[in-house]
């Protein structure tokens, strides 16, 4: 057994630890405490934060190609047609260039923080660069379409794609309805039976993200009825529910504490409220958001509707980098009411929860993995979370040890 000794301690599930110590064997935490035991080994990290390593909840491995490849926009529907034209430029997912995309951007995760992630896929291209890294996570099947005559068989296309995967404890797969403006009313159906039907997993859909979702979605018309029709996926038997995407996912039965809702930019006080009557996670990317057009996400109102928040940095087409960190400062400069702690916790344990992984990743607590964080931190700091959520960039980060991980249960 070996006791890490820090200036800092932040186990996320309690209140930091000033010059605290985590006990390691076999890579689980034995303990965490801040007395001095003589006849304990000790290995003294010096003037550092140990923390929970990051959970990214939302991001597209499989788009990493494109990082600084799709022009920001000023209209949501804008920044879509740009990353469909350029991945139109390559059609093989198993091109060199994709593929050398996956794993440049697996190894920033990894180096900018991040221990899991949820991973959306429209190929299933990332599943074996994940097995070979030391990141854990749910894969995304994300099913995209609008117009089709046998939703169901669609969804056991996909069930049988994911099934087809080898298996692995680490990196486990599910499905994702990509938005209601792109998924058909009987495809949601469909995930959601197939979803009931594997009990372990959750699912993910992009929710409330753009002005331009919640007009389709309350007249049936604007910018993604115009887009649609272009792209020969309009259904002319579609009829607009005439409420919010939220109602319109909840009414159908598909929200509940196994959803990751992405975005919510557009959420009202009673969407925000219904998701928190389902537990419902929502999973934010506000440097993303600004990106694309879609707006700065109400983060503060989140919070406050006791909905659970998760973060995400969404894909390098919509966003500079991978730094989980950097997404912890967006969100503060967004919310500086809400408690560094709060947003701590929804880039650890909230995540981590929300993907299925708590019992071994999102905090330090007796028995889970080892997988632990050591982030430089001035002298003289006395808020050590709320130095995590100001910025913190790669030159800054370690992984504590290399002791080989006891398997996961």
């Amino acid at each position: 057994m070996t006791r890490y000794r820090a200036a800092w301690v932040v186990p996320v599930a309690g209140r930091p630890i000033r010059d605290g110590w985590v006990a390691v064997e076999r890579g689980r935490i034995v303990a965490t405490g801040r007395d001095h035991d003589p006849s304990t080994a000790e290995l003294d990290l010096g003037d550092v934060a140990v923390l929970p390593g990051l959970v990214n909840a939302h991001t597209h491995l499989e788009l990493s190609y494109l990082r600084a490849q799709v022009p920001a926009a000023d209209a949501f529907v804008a920044w879509v047609r740009g990353v469909m034209a350029a991945r139109r430029q390559r059609p093989d997912p198993l091109a060199a260039e994709i593929l050398d995309g996956v794993r440049a951007g697996i190894d920033e995760a990894v180096r900018t923080g991040t221990a899991v992630v949820g991973d959306i896929s429209n190929t299933l291209v990332t599943h074996g660069p994940l097995l070979e890294s030391p990141l854990a996570g749910v894969l995304f099947n994300e099913l995209i379409r609008f117009n089709t005559a046998d939703p169901y068989g669609l969804v056991d296309q996909a069930c049988q794609q994911i099934d087809a995967l080898p298996v692995s404890p680490r990196i486990r797969p599910s499905l994702a309805a990509h938005a209601p403006y792109s998924v058909a009313p009987l495809v949601f159906r469909a995930i959601r039976s197939a979803v009931d039907r594997r009990p372990f997993v959750p699912c993910s859909v992009h929710l409330a993200e753009s002005r331009e979702e919640s007009e389709f979605l309350l007249h049936g018309g604007g910018p993604w009825r115009e887009f649609l029709e272009q792209v020969g996926s309009w259904d002319p038997a579609f009829v607009a529910p005439g409420v919010s995407p939220v109602r319109y996912l909840d009414d159908a039965g598909f929200l509940d504490s196994r959803v990751l809702a992405v975005h919510g930019v557009q959420m009202t006080p009673d969407d925000l409220a219904r998701l928190a009557a389902r537990g419902t996670t929502l999973v934010t990317c506000p440097r993303s958001n600004a990106y694309t057009g879609a707006g700065n996400p109400p983060v503060a109102s989140f919070y406050a509707a006791g909905v659970p928040v998760a973060v995400g940095t969404d894909s390098l087409a919509s966003t500079p980098d991978l730094n989980l960190f950097a997404e912890l400062a967006a969100l503060r400069a967004l919310a500086p009411e809400v408690p560094a702690s709060r947003l701590i916790e929804s880039a650890t344990l909230a995540g981590a929860r929300a993907l299925g992984f708590e019992t071994d990743y999102g905090s330090i607590e007796s028995g889970k993995q080892a997988r632990l964080l050591a982030v430089t931190v001035p002298a003289g700091v006395t808020d050590v979370e709320e130095y995590l959520v100001s910025g913190i960039d790669a030159g800054q980060l370690s992984w504590v040890g290399d002791e080989p991980a006891a398997p996961l249960r």
